[in-house]
């Protein structure tokens, strides 16, 4: 296991679509696995290769409640439907938070670490992290989607209520 350095913003490799991955080898599992390593130590729950200085087409998401890994590797989104305004954040601007519209619901297709083509569909929380994560691979930062930002008191007087209420 070797935890990876997080690119923060402003850093060119963010804003560059990544390359498509062309080698699926030993090279690319170990970068995946110190991926994975690398967001569970930041409490994120996706990574995109350029938020680490690789400027593939590469993303590792956690879904559902069993937290099962999804590597996303050279993918296409094939559907999206309804839209859902949420607040995200992002390891590669740490101290940023703010509402951004998505679609509820994405399908898309993708490669695993060997390469196999696989599809998924994905709706809610699950849809968002892996279009956000799909936009890292394209260059295109959650920050230009913000249409209210929040500060870090905000946010905490907000799990306090929610706390309140269950």
């Amino acid at each position: 296991m070797a935890l990876l350095e997080i690119v923060k913003n402003p850093a060119k490799v963010l804003v560059t679509k990544a390359a498509p991955v062309t080698k699926f080898d030993a090279e690319l599992a170990k970068l995946l696995d110190d991926m994975y390593d690398t967001m569970l130590e930041h409490d994120g729950v996706g990574i995109a290769a350029p938020q680490v200085n690789k400027s593939i087409q590469a993303a590792v998401v956690e879904m559902g409640e069993e937290r099962a890994i999804l590597e996303i590797i050279n993918p296409t989104i094939l559907a999206t439907d309804g839209s859902a305004i949420e607040i995200e954040g992002c390891l590669s601007f740490p101290e940023l938070y703010g509402d951004v519209e998505r679609p509820d619901y994405v399908h898309i297709k993708a490669q695993d670490r060997n390469g196999e083509w696989y599809e998924v569909e994905a709706a809610g929380f699950d849809a968002r992290v892996i279009q956000h994560e799909i936009d890292h691979l394209f260059g295109v930062l959650f920050d230009k989607k913000i249409t209210r930002v929040y500060t870090l008191e905000e946010l905490d007087e907000m799990a306090e209520a929610e706390e309140e209420q269950e």
